[in-house]
């Protein structure tokens, strides 16, 4: 996790998850409405081939598990080495893991109704997980790397709200739409994070970056400031970073609740059109046969 790549690849991975499961969290609201809604942490791939209906899962489950393996063996060294801070990283994959190998498990064998309430307390423990190891990290975050990773508590215990909502309340659509958009939210903010604390030429004005090592293209280090005005302005850049990606995801958002509506309303209008034409066919038909009968 102490590098561009690190960050940057879970980071690319939680958006994408999390934009999946936004865009199909409006459309099942859409499709199914209100009252027949249902939460749902993850969505089958719509596809002839059987086998890639549970991917979303599969993908999960195998990143997870490579993941735990990568920071056991300190990636890139590949070498076993006790680190704590490596090891709370893997720790927050194994409740991931845990939470995809047992909604794998719901799906194969057609028990996600009786335990879907316990699948929302895995998703909830990922979250919950994640903010404990995050909160009480080995590794003191000071200075301008501690405050991006305070900033991203915040969007941690907002998923962990969202996410035990969503398993209380498992008709809220709500609930269910700013757990997705969290997700997004905490994929942005790693890759955020991996710009800005990673890359040289990203660090703030008046900051520097203390290489630990390098070794190739990675770098490893953390950013300090020369001053109390840098550090004022370098946190500062880093807040509006904040509200920026927030807004840009929220508009993003926004955009999909308007074109799927469009789309679900003409579906839905022209289905219904056919039901008409439908019907009209078969009372005229109906007609027509009592009118010869009379005859």
């Amino acid at each position: 996790m102490g590098s561009f790549v690190g960050h940057a690849v879970q980071g690319s991975a939680l958006a994408l998850l999390g934009l999946w499961n936004t865009i199909h969290t409006i459309r099942s609201y859409l499709v199914k409405g209100p009252a027949n809604f249902t939460v749902r942490f993850w969505y089958q791939f719509n596809t002839p081939q059987s086998r890639l209906k549970h991917l979303e899962l599969v993908s999960i489950l195998s990143f997870s598990v490579l993941a735990i393996f990568m920071q056991i063996l300190d990636f890139p060294h590949f070498h076993y080495a006790f680190k704590l801070d490596n090891f709370e990283h893997a720790t927050m994959f194994i409740h991931l893991a845990l939470f995809a190998g047992f909604s794998l498990s719901t799906e194969l064998t057609d028990s996600l109704d009786l335990f879907s309430g316990f699948v929302g307390i895995l998703a909830s423990s990922v979250f919950s997980q994640e903010l404990f190891l995050l909160h009480f990290h080995s590794t003191d975050h000071v200075g301008l790397e501690g405050h991006y990773h305070w900033l991203l508590q915040l969007i941690v215990l907002v998923s962990l709200v969202a996410a035990l909502a969503a398993t209380i309340f498992p008709n809220n659509f709500n609930a269910a739409l700013v757990l997705s958009i969290s997700v997004i939210f905490q994929g942005c903010w790693f890759i955020n994070m991996g710009f800005m604390l990673w890359i040289p030429a990203f660090v703030p004005e008046g900051c520097v970056m203390n290489l630990a090592k390098a070794s190739g293209h990675e770098i490893i280090g953390a950013v300090t400031c020369g001053s109390k005005e840098a550090d004022f302005r370098a946190r500062g850049l880093a807040n509006l970073q904040f509200s920026w990606i927030l807004s840009s995801i929220l508009i993003f958002a926004g955009i999909i609740c308007l074109k799927l509506a469009r789309k679900c309303t003409i579906t839905t209008n022209r289905l219904e059109y056919e039901r008409i034409q439908t019907k009209g066919a078969a009372d005229s038909a109906l007609a027509n046969e009592g009118f010869k009968q009379a005859r």
